[in-house]
């Protein structure tokens, strides 16, 4: 199946002409990684307060960049995963810092090890190890404890939502929200979306590909719900959740089979759809009315849920 252009937002047209749909194997994933890191690094807002912390865990130290307003005690936070398919990608990426000055909150970025040299689950183990660094250490990380909410976008959404899946069955700590912006859910892409082989940025083969590396190897319907969420045959018990989608991405069906679940199972959830958007639209075109929708839906959510 073909997607019809003229289904996208025009505003989101343009950079697709110097921006071509990604094209990442284990054989070149280095070099994608390479040329990501020529981009110049984000630079926080104007009085934002940031610092690096290296967080000890039984698997090793894992980095966390944080970022926040002032330093008053009893904030509420956000554990932040970036995305990248997995597989590439920075944990002092523009959203998190976006987030801490939007929200006014301590957002937790977590710099998770990437497949396909640490496959699943090992970055997930690293996102758990830092959600129980910052419920255990939150007075002297000016935390309240019973204020925080875990969320990502993309790959990050998707660990995001493995993460909901690991903390319920492990120390079941109280959250907020689990803020799940366009997440990668689901390695079957057995959708009508998921059939659609020509998407801007994220396409089948490359998708097919991260999950590959992530998974090492292709475990279909066995792969591990916290993995792959949409695996999963029980979402009850999880915390409240807001999700989002382009009507124009890959993840379409699955991020809404995923709602309706999470729903059908009496979890709170908000799913907002954003029309004529693809994968990380308002990523590359951030100044579109529709990407400008789509960052104020989650922003509000998330305000909300952590008031």
């Amino acid at each position: 199946m073909k997607l019809d252009y003229s289904r996208l937002d025009p505003e989101l047209l343009p950079i697709l002409e110097s921006f071509p749909a990604l094209n990442i194997s284990r054989d070149n994933i280095l070099e994608i990684r390479a040329l990501m890191a020529e981009t110049p690094r984000p630079v926080p807002p104007s009085g934002l307060i940031r610092r690096v912390e290296e967080v000890g865990t039984p698997e090793g130290p894992v980095t966390v960049h944080v970022y926040r307003k002032d330093e008053r005690s009893m904030q509420p936070a956000l554990l932040w995963i970036h995305g990248g398919g997995y597989v590439m990608g920075a944990a002092d990426d523009e959203r998190s810092m976006t987030i801490a000055h939007e929200c006014d909150v301590t957002v937790f970025s977590v710099d998770y090890r990437l497949a396909p040299e640490q496959p699943f689950p090992a970055g997930l183990n690293d996102c758990y190890n830092v959600l129980s660094w910052i419920m255990q250490e939150a007075d002297s990380l000016g935390i309240d404890p019973s204020c925080v909410a875990i969320g990502g976008a993309s790959a990050g959404g998707g660990l995001a939502a493995g993460l909901a899946l690991k903390n319920r069955e492990a120390a079941n700590y109280p959250l907020r929200l689990q803020l799940l912006i366009y997440p990668m859910l689901d390695n079957l892409h057995a959708t009508d979306s998921g059939q659609i082989e020509n998407h801007p940025i994220w396409t089948r083969d490359a998708s097919f590909s991260a999950w590959e590396m992530y998974l090492n190897g292709t475990p279909g319907e066995a792969a591990s719900p916290m993995a792959a969420p949409a695996r999963a045959s029980d979402v009850s018990g999880l915390p409240p959740a807001y999700l989002n989608v382009g009507v124009e991405d890959l993840f379409r069906d699955e991020v809404m089979a995923y709602a309706r679940r999470l729903m059908a199972a009496n979890v709170p959830t908000e799913l907002a759809l954003f029309p004529g958007m693809y994968h990380a639209g308002e990523v590359f075109t951030p100044t579109a009315a529709i990407s400008d929708r789509l960052n104020r839906s989650f922003l509000h959510a998330l305000s909300d849920a952590l008031r």
